[in-house]
């Protein structure tokens, strides 16, 4: 196991009627001008609208609103937002939402009080002097946004994250009744965003982390066995409950503890849902089918041994390469049977831009840390995805 610094300050609040909390959780934080962030008329449909607006009322808070946010979420928004955020004078933001209203709640945050461009940020290594507090109510399963130090943003072709422990939201309300009426697709590219989270901490190089890996493949487990659920009875309201908060388990940094995670799959996938627009639930779910198949044939033990403790593979059946084959299909399978795409081919991508996609990710060097991907391992997965 190797050393690490753990930090997550956010406060979580799950649970039906959860969201009846808002009123003491922006007291609690002073806000004194609120800025929502978040798409469409669900927050209207929910009934979340009339609690943020009695809460913003109850507490005399200045109260603005954006329902502009689309998935991938672009710089240019988040430049006119935080130009508003100025001008509203706004100390405070609360995402409504997914990712996608997350991630640019976080941009928002740490570029209203900045006085250059926030891509500076992503794209620059700007590191903010200040950040705005930021609060979530989440209505999807799926990111770990709530309660992460990340961001991602698309600029073009460019989709780039950004990390800092200050863009921790102060809180997360969760209630899981919120995703019962969410689409079919949305629900499912959500596990897929959960169990990619999960395997980027699992693939790790790093042979002593018992504790970890014991609570990694344990999520999986229940990620599997609540995803069947979900696909037998979709309003199993407990099977949502248990999915959304491995979201935020998932993606919290808690697992990364004592072990260096990979995340290689990822930059891949953010190269094709900047270059195509793809979900990035489905994108991770082509990628890592691929992923694990070639990394069978360089470095095979992390999957062999996750084929053997999650699938039941038996090593006496079966060496390490064969296992990781094995665990590559039993992934294919899962997603399918969410009735996700697991080959780019069936999204009408072809190797076109597999070159271009490739350099762009290794511009800054290698990615991934089980396996270093050079722009033409990266080339070699992607062929394997088609």
């Amino acid at each position: 196991m190797i050393g690490f610094e753990y930090y997550n300050p956010a406060k979580i609040v799950f649970g039906e009627g959860s969201e009846k909390s808002l009123a003491k959780l922006l007291k609690q934080n002073n806000v004194k001008s609120l800025l929502l962030v978040t798409s469409g008329d669900f927050v209207e449909t929910l009934g979340i609208y009339e609690v943020i607006r009695d809460a913003v009322k109850e507490l005399n808070i200045k109260f603005s609103e954006s329902r502009e946010v689309v998935p991938n979420p672009s710089i240019e928004l988040v430049r006119k937002l935080v130009e508003q955020g100025k001008t509203d004078e706004v100390d405070f933001v609360l995402a409504v939402g997914g990712g996608s209203s997350i991630d640019t709640a976080k941009a928002i945050a740490i570029g209203i009080p900045y006085d250059g461009d926030v891509w500076d940020f992503f794209s620059k290594g700007a590191v903010p002097e200040k950040v705005l507090g930021i609060g979530v109510i989440a209505t999807t399963a799926s990111s770990g946004s709530e309660t992460s130090n990340a961001a991602i943003l698309s600029y073009g072709e460019w989709k780039k994250g950004f990390e800092d422990d200050r863009i921790i939201p102060k809180f997360a309300v969760m209630n899981p009744r919120y995703t019962v009426n969410l689409p079919e697709y949305q629900t499912y590219v959500g596990i897929a965003d959960v169990l990619s989270h999960l395997l980027e901490r699992y693939f790790s190089d790093e042979k002593n982390s018992d504790t970890t890996d014991y609570l990694i493949e344990g999520a999986v487990k229940a990620l599997l066995v609540n995803a069947k659920r979900l696909i037998d009875d979709p309003r199993d309201i407990n099977a949502r409950a248990e999915i959304q908060w491995l979201a935020s388990v998932a993606h919290n940094n808690f697992l990364d503890a004592g072990r260096s995670a990979d995340w290689g799959s990822h930059r891949i996938e953010h190269e094709l849902s900047a270059q195509y627009n793809i979900t990035h639930g489905e994108g991770m779910a082509i990628v890592f089918v691929a992923w694990t198949k070639y990394i069978a044939g360089i470095k095979p033990w992390r999957p062999a041994l996750l084929a053997s403790r999650v699938y039941g593979k038996d090593p006496y059946d079966f060496d390490e390469k064969e296992r990781a084959l094995l665990l590559s299909g039993e992934f294919e399978r899962f997603f399918k049977s969410l009735g996700l795409k697991t080959r780019l081919s069936e999204l009408g991508i072809t190797d076109k831009d597999f070159k271009t996609m490739a350099e762009r990710a290794t511009a800054g060097g290698n990615v991934g840390h089980y396996v270093p991907l050079d722009a033409q391992k990266i080339i070699d997965i992607l062929e394997l995805a088609l």
